[in-house]
């Protein structure tokens, strides 16, 4: 370990170390800890040096991570609540703080959107355009665009015994209209509900022609909907309205026991999926009381889950506006990922050099290019007799899912662990997996009440030693991140290409177990999920708390996305308490408390939220002075219970030295170092940025490997 990394990473120790302390913090709550992050990510969009439309787009990334949180996070809360009894339950408690600062949190998002990023926007010429602003050529573009794309795609219809309120999907956009007068039939039926569909773009650029010179306007089509409402309903007179959007429940609920194919059963449930429970109504901040009352009425919900906001309800679609805006230079300036062109030349065998030594990838940094292209020269290689990979996340679009269909179609032995529940992406995989299938791949769906979260990829090839021997050999990948290469340009993580026989054998056995449900041999070098990895990562706590308590060194750094694991927690804590010097750098929930003196002051947690969404999982320890008193993993899992108890999981050590050391230098002390993208965690939960400048671990590494920086 070079010395500037070994004094970045170990502290000095105080001359007199505390007492253990029995007593065990309590811990932040995980809702809590999961809207601090998206108010991290939210003050981006208030960043003078992020450029405006990145700003508009950290806004519509809060959106979604909040439509996300109600339909997953805070529906499971609100189950639990529903078994809490009486109401001052501590967990009903816990439950309305949380909802209050949900509130405060999309109160804020919007109050951002409407007197900071938009305004500056309109000073570059950029707008969105309401009715009572447009001009009269404006207004007319605007009823011909109603009459000819909206107006023949839209059914309203009137509530009555024969007309129930219709079902209403999850995040759709819809009008709820009273109406004055009296139907055709004489009646007074005075509520009408309008239903959007999904394939009307939300945002709407008008042409040039009728823009000031260098304007770039935009409406939105709920503007459009809004300004033509009663020619929707003839001659009756329209006399409030209000857009609304209700969040349900979005779990994919799976009786794994009692299906024969588990394929097929997803694929009924994506059906059913967009009308879960309702969790939570938002409506304009115009809407009128007696509208919002009828609303959470027809919907079963407490007054708690009306979210009356100050703006279009969704600016998840606000999106549409960033895509069709011409302003590079209101954009984040294009960054090209480099090809590792040192350890790797282009248009060499990736094979034949991975036999001479292992190849580290550090995305988004490097290119995610080189995995296609180990793939694509596996695919067309004679030699190469079986390719196994798990698939998590892909995509739609993936040109690794179309290699592997063309490796079955020549004939390879192809096996494909495809993760049907893999959220929101269940739809995505299940057609991945039916044309792999097609083409005679085999595709098994991991294991059943377990999800496949491992990333591998193993390709088995047929070579001739130098003695004329005729052997099989591996060659594998594995990583942090998913194989989707349009996530690898957004995303931090680290991948590994090798021939390490150990790894690639122990890889080998792990597809085996997820094919055949029998019981392997325990890989040797791979730490898996369900089995191992908790039990070793705890041992290596205590490792370090041992060390401690020697008086030897002992550190521990360790980065991941989520830490919420209690007993994770408390080997930690206790470490701390043993003397350990721990830096935590994790960027979403962290449920322990730091710096609270005598239990947990000897333990920092920091976050990094930058340009790109950080996601390599890094763990290291040192429990002693020598060489072989540490270890250093690289890991598809984050320290939560769903990780290390429900999921496949990997975690591979990297043994040689120089990738340690890359590891140790690129993925752990620059974010030890940084001060523009970090957070510090308070012991009550609280974060405070470093700084609003100064070394940016994100910049550095983009200025190191990628071009256009």
């Amino acid at each position: 370990m070079s010395e500037e990394s070994l004094s970045a990473l170990t502290a000095p120790l105080p001359v007199a170390l505390p007492a253990p302390v029995a007593d065990f913090p309590v811990l932040l709550n995980r809702e809590r800890a999961i809207l601090a992050f998206n108010r991290r990510v939210l003050a981006q969009a208030r960043r003078a040096d992020v450029p405006l439309l990145e700003r508009l787009r950290y806004i519509t990334i809060v959106s979604s991570n909040m439509d996300e949180f109600f339909e997953v996070r805070f529906a499971i809360a609100l189950e639990a609540m529903r078994g809490a009894t009486g109401n001052d339950d501590p967990q009903r408690d816990e439950l309305r703080q949380v909802a209050a600062e949900a509130h405060g949190l999309i109160d804020e998002k919007y109050a951002l959107f409407n007197d900071e990023v938009m305004p500056a926007l309109q000073l570059q010429g950029i707008g969105i355009i309401n009715h009572a602003e447009r001009d009269k050529a404006q207004r007319a573009w605007v009823a011909r665009y109603f009459e000819t794309q909206v107006l023949p795609l839209l059914l309203p219809v009137g509530l009555d015994p024969a007309h129930p309120f219709p079902q209403v999907a999850n995040k759709s956009l819809n009008f709820i209209v009273k109406l004055g007068g009296k139907d055709a039939f004489g009646r007074a039926n005075s509520i009408a509900i309008v239903k959007v569909p999904r394939a009307l773009p939300r945002v709407i650029q008008m042409p040039a022609a009728v823009c000031e010179p260098g304007q770039q306007a935009f409406v939105l089509l709920t503007s459009v909907i809004r300004a033509h409402l009663e020619d929707l309903f003839g001659s009756r007179p329209v006399e409030s309205f209000s857009q609304f959007r209700v969040t349900r429940d979005s779990e994919l609920e799976v009786d794994e026991d009692d299906v024969t194919n588990l394929r097929q059963a997803m694929r009924s449930g994506l059906t059913t999926r967009h009308y879960g429970q309702p969790i939570r109504l938002e409506v304009v901040a115009s809407c009128p009381e007696p509208l919002w009352r009828l609303l959470l009425g027809q919907f079963d919900l407490p007054q708690a889950a009306l979210y009356r906001v100050n703006g279009p309800v969704n600016l998840v679609r606000l999106n549409q506006l960033i895509d069709q805006v011409d302003a590079p230079a209101l954009r984040f300036p294009p960054r090209t990922p480099s090809w590792p062109e040192a350890d790797l030349p282009r248009g060499s065998s990736i094979l034949a050099r991975l036999r001479q030594g292992d190849v580290l990838l550090h995305h988004p940094f490097q290119s995610f290019d080189v995995v296609v292209e180990f793939l694509r020269e596996a695919v067309h290689d004679p030699a190469v007799l079986a390719i196994k990979q798990t698939v998590y996340r892909t995509g739609s679009q993936s040109e690794l899912m179309v290699l592997l269909i063309e490796a079955a179609r020549r004939g390879k032995d192809v096996c494909v662990v495809v993760e049907l529940k893999a959220r929101f992406d269940e739809e995505a995989n299940i057609n991945w997996a039916e044309r792999l299938e097609a083409v005679g791949a085999q595709v098994v769906y991991g294991i059943v009440g377990f999800k496949t979260h491992a990333k591998l990829l193993l390709v088995t090839r047929r070579e001739t030693t130098q003695r004329g021997k005729v052997v099989l050999r591996r060659y594998a990948h594995l990583s942090t991140g998913n194989y989707n290469p349009g996530t690898a340009r957004l995303y931090t993580d680290v991948g590994m290409l090798t021939a390490d026989e150990l790894l690639t054998a122990d890889a080998d056995a792990v597809f085996h177990q997820l094919a055949s449900l029998t019981k392997v041999r325990t890989p040797r070098h791979l730490l898996t999920a369900p089995f191992a990895l908790h039990r070793r990562l705890v041992a290596h706590l205590g490792q370090v708390a041992d060390a401690a308590r020697a008086g030897l060194p002992a550190r521990i750094v360790v980065k991941i996305n989520g830490l919420t694991e209690p007993a994770m927690i408390h080997a930690l804590v206790l470490a701390g308490q043993a003397g350990a010097d721990i830096d935590l750098i994790v960027r979403g929930a962290c449920m322990l408390p730091p710096g609270i003196a005598g239990l947990t002051d000897r333990i920092r947690v920091r976050s990094v939220v930058g340009r790109f969404l950080e996601h390599t999982r890094v763990m290291y320890f040192r429990w002693g002075e020598g060489e072989a008193d540490e270890a250093l993993y690289l890991s598809s899992a984050d320290w939560m219970g769903r990780n290390m108890f429900r999921r496949i999981e990997i975690a591979w050590p990297v043994r040689d030295p120089v990738l340690r050391q890359r590891v140790i230098d690129e993925c752990l002390v620059p974010y030890l170092s940084d001060q523009r993208d970090s957070w510090v965690l308070a012991s009550d939960g609280h974060y405070q940025r470093v700084a609003e400048t100064g070394v940016s671990a994100q910049g550095a590494l983009a200025a190191r490997y990628m071009s256009g920086a």
